[in-house]
């Protein structure tokens, strides 16, 4: 089949799911739609003011950049001279991040870089490290003197690192996205990619035969695809094929691909919260055809344009799948931070999940864990390790002294998002109204990357007194591990207590030497046993299996070279 007949059929697919989508509900209706909050797809869009103008680095004040490590983070501001000293008085927000992954030591972040603060143009900055996060370069911007806007960037399985940016010749919206191939730090002269405002890009990063595909969408209203939405490229970024419809028309959102290839796109629409999946899309040979949305019930709507970010969104819908091989292979989870409807909260960071792919899915559950209806938890943002746990950040105003300062918070799943980790503050308190580049707001999103060890967040705060861009790595093993055991040398720590299926135990050890983890019943009888011999200095993870275990009581010994600490374990299924 040639491809003018291809992209025929893609016209027509797309055309019938639009209008199935635009005149009936999902077969899996859970929200009434009078409840919906109507949020206008044409409510926020980039705006082109101010003129370039070129300000040498060389010539700005200088101020040290600002850096913190905690017990269970790391933090570094990443927009810095050569020196690694902080330019005052410019501006940097909207992050996002991504890994070479033939090299764990490389990253890249970009961001939308103000050169002064005193003017609203915004071009395509960027940074990189070579080092895993130590020390960053930033050499500046993609295209000097252009108008650039929504970065975001993802990676291949070979290494390349692509960036796609958003630009407007007038009324059109459209985007370039720039190749940096492995082993370089430089990016190519870039590739038109259609597209619009917010648009959000993948790349598949399985072993099926999409390994490779890129995947980007965007609001529909500010596009010169008008009134389309998506795209995809299935040779690396080459070219990009014909814009087409998703069903639901979901804006401010992003997209996640399974294991299999399946693809799916999640965002706010005139349904409330929607999830569309499409089954083709990972074929290269096969037009992409979006199956009908299914709606998410997160007891609310979209923050915008209010709060700590008045200018701007106060979160994106995130979406992710488990790819790992454990016990919640497949899932997919989505969240956001939102306006609720039952307890008028102004925001929570909101989660579901589905575990038939998409089609149904469970009642929401608040990830933040205070009990006030006051506080602002904005710009939730999550990922998925590839061992399956679950990752979430925001901004929280809970122990805010004034107005709407805010700090960094943490939580973590390793079960599948039935309950998450104790939330954990890993950056101090800041006031988001600062160092705004003649617009009322620090962006709209940031971006996150898990792996097995840690989160690495890429994110926007004034932490030094103006705004500007930050990575941190989060260690997820110690967020809420006890200094004391009682055995010196030796830190331990269980999650999730109480345990339904399996319970992790978390240790650290200053010295090398032997760990012996067992579990008893309330009568002294011992259930299971786990021995390590000559473990190394550092952090260690254990999991002990709960599932088949009655309700109740039990006890959890650790020793460390002769000497024991019990911890005390609620089994609830």
């Amino acid at each position: 089949m040639n491809r003018i007949a291809i992209n025929f059929i893609k016209l027509v697919l797309g055309l019938v799911l639009f209008v199935f989508a635009t005149n009936h509900s999902s077969a899996n209706t859970i929200i009434d739609n009078d409840t919906v909050k109507k949020v206008s797809a044409t409510a926020h869009k980039e705006v082109v003011e101010g003129e370039y103008i070129y300000i040498a680095v060389e010539d700005m004040p200088k101020s040290p950049a600002y850096r913190d490590e905690g017990s269970s983070y790391f933090t570094t501001q990443v927009n810095i001279t050569d020196d690694g000293e902080n330019i005052e008085g410019d501006a940097a927000n909207e992050p996002s991040i991504a890994f070479d992954l033939t090299d764990p030591d490389k990253i890249v972040i970009g961001w939308r870089q103000f050169n002064t603060v005193s003017n609203n143009f915004r071009q395509a900055g960027y940074a990189y490290t070579l080092d895993g996060g130590d020390v960053w370069t930033f050499p500046g911007v993609i295209d000097p003197g252009v108008f650039r806007s929504d970065p975001v960037l993802a990676s291949d399985s070979d290494g390349n690192i692509y960036y796609n940016s958003l630009t407007v010749n007038g009324n059109d919206f459209y985007c370039d996205v720039y190749k940096m191939e492995s082993g370089s730090t430089e990016w190519d002269e870039g590739t038109y990619a259609l597209g619009g405002d917010k648009q959000w890009m993948i790349i598949d990063q399985t072993g099926s035969i999409g390994a490779g595909n890129i995947y980007a969408y965007w609001n529909s209203n500010f596009s010169i695809c008008f009134p389309f939405q998506f795209t995809r490229s299935t040779n690396g970024g080459e070219s990009y094929e014909d814009c087409i419809f998703i069903s639901g028309v979901p804006f401010w959102g992003t997209m996640a691909t399974s294991s299999d290839g399946t693809l799916y796109a999640a965002g706010w629409s005139d349904y409330g919260y929607i999830v569309s999946v499409s089954h083709t899309a990972f074929n290269p040979d096969w037009p992409v055809a979006w199956e009908p949305h299914s709606e998410v019930d997160f007891d609310g709507s979209p923050g915008f344009g209010t709060g700590p970010n008045p200018g701007g969104l106060l979160g994106q819908t995130w979406i992710s799948v488990d790819t790992s091989d454990g016990p919640h292979s497949g899932n997919v989870y989505v969240l956001n931070s939102v306006e609720r409807y039952s307890n008028n909260d102004p925001l929570d960071v909101m989660f579901a999940r589905s575990t038939d792919g998409g089609f149904t899915w469970d009642d929401p559950i608040r990830v933040n864990q205070d009990i006030s209806t006051q506080n602002w938890q904005w710009f939730g943002t999550m990922s998925v390790a590839p061992d399956g746990r679950i990752d979430v950040v925001w901004l929280d105003t809970r122990e805010a002294e004034s107005g709407y300062n805010s700090a960094l918070y943490y939580s973590y799943s390793i079960d599948g998002g039935e309950t998450f980790s104790v939330n954990e503050k890993i950056s101090e308190e800041f006031d988001p109204h600062l160092g705004w580049p003649q617009q009322d707001k620090m962006g709209d999103y940031f971006h996150m990357y898990s792996d097995n060890d840690y989160a690495h967040l890429a994110w926007a705060n004034t932490l030094n007194g103006e705004q500007d861009v930050y990575y941190s790595r989060i260690n997820p093993w110690f967020v809420g591990l006890e200094e004391k055991s009682g055995v010196e040398g030796l830190s331990v720590s269980v999650f999730p207590n109480p345990a339904r299926d399996q319970i992790t135990v978390k240790t650290r050890i200053e010295e090398i030497g032997e760990i012996e983890i067992s579990l008893f019943d309330v009568l002294s009888n011992e259930i299971q046993q786990h021995k390590e011999t000559s473990v190394n200095i550092g952090f260690h993870t254990s999991s002990l299996v709960t599932s088949s275990l009655p309700d109740g009581i039990y006890y959890l010994k650790v020793t460390f070279n002769g000497q024991s600490t019990i911890e005390k374990l609620v089994v609830s299924h």
